[in-house]
């Protein structure tokens, strides 16, 4: 049954409504609930995201002019050389729910910072430009990769909530206002039709009085 339709005045459409009228009250509490939770988790997560976005920017703004010095002084080419063969970084990654939403997280991820000796490049190979470049970007990936669990679920929990919203709303300004003004609505028609009826079964009486008086 339609919200926006309107419902024969029967007594069966009038205890349905009221049994869905209880369902969407209870759907609506269980959202509310829902959206707190969650708004509780958004907060809880803020603050350490927040300082993670800060050291992440600090980073990547002296990461990047290093690499510029080193462009300047190796060449693209010569940063190229240096850089071979690539990194193959393996994350081991777990999936779960959090509040019923999917989520991935980071279990375990290898060291990404190396020693020169690591790194494999000779040291006199490479200027200092580049291996303060090569330390920056490794550090740079390293708070890139932890903060990626908690980035990820902020941006799931963010979609979620919104998401909820928007269902309490539905249900709070259109559906239930709907559903409540059918309620009333029929109830008004029955209280009406059983006015009538006391009405004519009135008329009936006085009308059988009134032929036993006669007689």
């Amino acid at each position: 049954m339609s919200a926006d339709h309107r419902p024969a005045p029967t007594r069966q459409n009038l205890l349905a409504l009221q049994r869905r009228l209880d369902r969407v009250g209870k759907g609506t509490g269980l959202l509310r609930r829902k959206r707190e939770a969650l708004v509780v988790e958004l907060f809880r997560l803020a603050r350490p995201a927040a300082s993670a976005r800060v050291s992440i920017v600090d980073r990547a703004t002296t990461a990047y002019p290093a690499l510029l010095e080193a462009l300047a002084r190796e060449g693209s080419d010569g940063l190229r050389a240096l850089g071979w063969p690539g990194r193959d970084i393996r994350v081991e990654i777990r999936w779960e729910q959090v509040w019923g939403i999917p989520v991935a997280e980071i279990l375990r991820r290898p060291p990404i910072r190396r020693t020169p000796q690591a790194r494999g490049v000779p040291p006199a190979s490479a200027s200092g430009a580049a291996a303060v470049a090569t330390m920056a970007f490794e550090e740079f990936t390293e708070l890139l990769l932890d903060a990626a669990n908690r980035e990820a679920l902020l941006r799931r929990l963010g979609d979620a909530l919104a998401r909820t919203s928007r269902q309490v709303n539905t249900l709070e300004r259109r559906l239930e206002p709907a559903l409540r003004a059918n309620l009333n609505a029929i109830q008004r028609t029955l209280d009406e039709r059983e006015r009538e009826e006391h009405l004519r079964l009135a008329r009936l009486r006085s009308a059988a009085d009134s032929s036993r008086t006669a007689r």
